[in-house]
């Protein structure tokens, strides 16, 4: 039976707890001889996350049980946690991060239990300056006795009082009381810097650098030094970058040559490049990304493969898995389901391992054979607890901007099997403005997004101007116009779907957290379009926000870019921010903030509270303790979802089934 109830009324199978249990995916895949590992979410074990390995034709294992939590805060948003290399006997031997205290553990999984054997031992030193001492993205090298990786050192209370570089620690735990053991292999003279890469002969070594003001998509550098018989690094040199070229990776190739990602033509591509020399040949000419922004250090778009060609990750908006044969220039892509690869990237003779999603399935570790062509899941996939006849049917579409500029944009229409809405009645909609901002929102199963569009509420996800996936110039768009291009590219979308006849426009509401946080506050005040917003940890205050001790040191000149230099235009630091413009907010909103928030601190989501005192605006403001940036347990998930929905159904005038009522104060 199809029942005709008011869109925004209908019952769901899928809860806040169901859809926050299936928040998160899979993520860092890598190899350990014949066995595959990835880091796997545990978001009901107060979101902690832990190491899986499959070994060859085996099932699923966890490796770590709580309290590890495998994880680190290099930059904020961390990086690559772990590594691992097979050997002859004694099973793997894995390095971590543990998140509790941030240092780098040894573990052999396989060693007999007592004598301490089978528990992680740490190879760094307690923490105790400022922020203490970070790991990241560790290459293991058994052979040398060590574990080069980043280091992110605090050398003050302040959050930029901060060196980052790469350093060899030794496997022997000598480390683990003194950060003098801990050997630099470079000076610190970059402000950032990913982890190192080994050539083939282990004769050289090469990695990526950037500096302040630049953000790693502005401007980066590929380095490349000799590594000598003791294992230090010398004569680096600079051989493929610069201020306005972004290198987001690089690799060995076996024939002793770099395999590097540029947006030189305005595209991410991949290139050869003679370590020596420095003369680059592009491999693959297109108008598509081959690599992305590098949030995390770690991350990974390509990796070679035996006799030359490349697995890599590619497209226009979509990324898609293929091999790329150097020679020719042409692709293969994976056939199957999987419409979109998250930046995960690992290589084990013919086999590629990444983690796949599509609008029919959430992200995977999906495995490649490259020499049959044949792909298939083999991690353990969620228990399918709901219908997929529950699930949107997406749209991919592109909408017309001011000046008649393309705004991109993913919807997803209402749609439950047992409901239909009254004749004539339009669906209302939420408009989702994406973090970052340099980022996008893939087109894939979200159960989160399926918990509105399951009960009668639409979503419209807008990947605004400065998106990632379109090239550079649709980035360049952002540059200087923050709160001006992503509120109008989300507008456009909001006009659209209304003149299309796709939502009510009474009904249109505007959301999103972090840089989309910002957005969504910032559209509120500057237009009536919407009948109210869901702003999750947000930027609003750009002033206070880049003061010493606003936010964190990877971000702190990202102003730069986003508006420009403080000391050139400091009226529009003040004009833009949303903190600044709350008298023009006048429709009710939800605030969401994490207690324990480095990135957007909470005193900003304080400031806009105090802001809107007595101007009668209904709002409600939760706080959760011990949840950072972007939530991750749980009990905070489903607390927030039903708060936000709640919102929605009041300001729609519809009564959401099972779901406790929200308190508006208007003060």
């Amino acid at each position: 039976m199809v029942s005709t109830v008011p869109y925004g009324a209908w019952q769901s199978p899928v809860g806040a707890e169901l859809a926050a249990s299936h928040g998160g995916g899979p993520d860092f895949v890598g190899t350990a001889g014949d066995e595959l590992w990835w880091v796997s979410p545990r978001p009901a074990e107060e979101g902690r996350f832990t190491l899986v390995r499959r070994r060859a034709g085996g099932p699923e294992e966890t490796v770590l049980p709580a309290p590890w939590n495998v994880r680190n805060r290099v930059m904020e948003y961390g990086g690559l946690p772990w590594a691992a290399a097979a050997r002859e006997a004694g099973g793997p031997l894995v390095v971590f991060t543990h998140f509790a205290d941030q240092r780098l553990y040894a573990f052999e999984p396989d060693a007999p239990a007592g004598g301490g054997r089978s528990a992680p031992r740490p190879l760094t030193p307690v923490s105790s300056v400022g922020g203490g001492l970070r790991w990241a993205d560790p290459v293991l090298l058994p052979d040398r006795g060590e574990v080069w990786c980043v280091l992110e050192e605090f050398t003050g209370p302040g959050p930029c009082d901060v060196r980052r570089l790469l350093v060899a620690v030794p496997l022997d735990g000598s480390a683990a009381r003194d950060r003098g053991a801990v050997r630099e292999l470079t000076d610190g003279r970059n402000r950032f810097v990913t982890g190192p890469r080994l050539s083939p002969d282990g004769r050289r070594a090469a990695w990526i650098a950037w500096d302040h003001p630049r953000m790693p998509w502005e401007g980066t550098e590929l380095k490349v030094a000799e590594v000598s018989a003791d294992g230090r690094l010398s004569g680096a040199r600079t051989v493929l970058g610069g201020p306005e070229e972004s290198v987001p990776q690089v690799e060995w190739a076996a024939d002793g040559s770099l395999v590097a990602a540029s947006d030189r033509s305005g595209w991410w591509n991949l290139y050869r490049v003679d370590p020596e020399s420095g003369e680059s040949t592009a491999l693959c000419r297109r108008e598509e990304e081959f690599a992305g922004a590098l949030w995390r250090v770690g991350q990974r778009w390509f990796a070679p493969l035996p006799g030359g060609l490349i697995a890599t990750i590619h497209g226009r908006g979509a990324a898609v898995l293929g091999v790329l044969d150097p020679a020719s220039g042409e692709i293969a892509d994976v056939a199957g389901p999987w419409t979109e690869w998250a930046p995960t990237l690992a290589v084990a003779g013919t086999r590629a391992v990444g983690v796949a999603a599509s609008p029919r399935s959430t992200y995977e570790v999906v495995e490649l054979d490259a020499c049959t062509g044949r792909a298939r899941p083999v991690g353990a996939r969620h228990a399918d607890r709901v219908d997929p006849a529950h699930y949107p049917e997406p749209l991919v579409r592109t909408f017309a901007g001011p000046g008649g500029r393309e705004v991109h944009a993913n919807l997803y229409p209402p749609r439950n099997p047992g409901h239909t809405a009254p004749e004539g009645e339009l669906p209302p909609y939420v408009v989702w403005a994406h973090g970052g901002p340099t980022a996008r929102s893939p087109l894939v199963l979200d159960l989160v997004t399926v918990f509105f569009t399951s009960r009668g509420i639409g979503v419209a996800e807008v990947n605004y101007g400065g998106s990632t996936g379109y090239g550079r110039a649709y980035r360049e768009r952002l540059r200087g116009q923050w709160g001006v291009v992503d509120v109008e590219d989300c507008a456009a979308v909001a006009v659209g779907l209304a003149s299309e006849g796709l939502a009510d426009p009474a009904r249109i509401a505007v959301r999103g957290g972090s840089a989309g946080g910002w957005t969504a506050v910032a559209s509120l005040a500057a237009t009536s379009l919407y009948a109210c917003g869901t702003v999750l940890y947000p930027v609003l205050d750009l002033e206070g926000w880049t003061a010493e001790g606003g936010t964190h040191d990877f971000e702190s000149r990202y102003l730069d870019w986003l508006i420009g230099p403080w000391d050139e235009v400091p009226a529009l630091y003040a004009e833009r921010s949303p903190l600044h413009r709350a008298d023009r907010i006048s429709t009710p909103f939800l605030l969401l903030q994490g207690l324990a928030d480095p990135v957007c601190p909470v005193a900003q989501s304080e400031r806009l509270l105090a802001a809107m005192a007595g101007r009668g605006v209904p709002h409600t403001y939760i706080a959760f303790e011990g949840e950072g940036h972007g939530f991750r347990r749980v009990g905070t998930v489903v607390r927030a979802l039903e708060a936000e929905l709640s919102l929605y159904a009041q300001t729609f005038g519809v009564t959401a089934p099972g779901v406790p009522a929200l308190e508006l104060v208007a003060t």
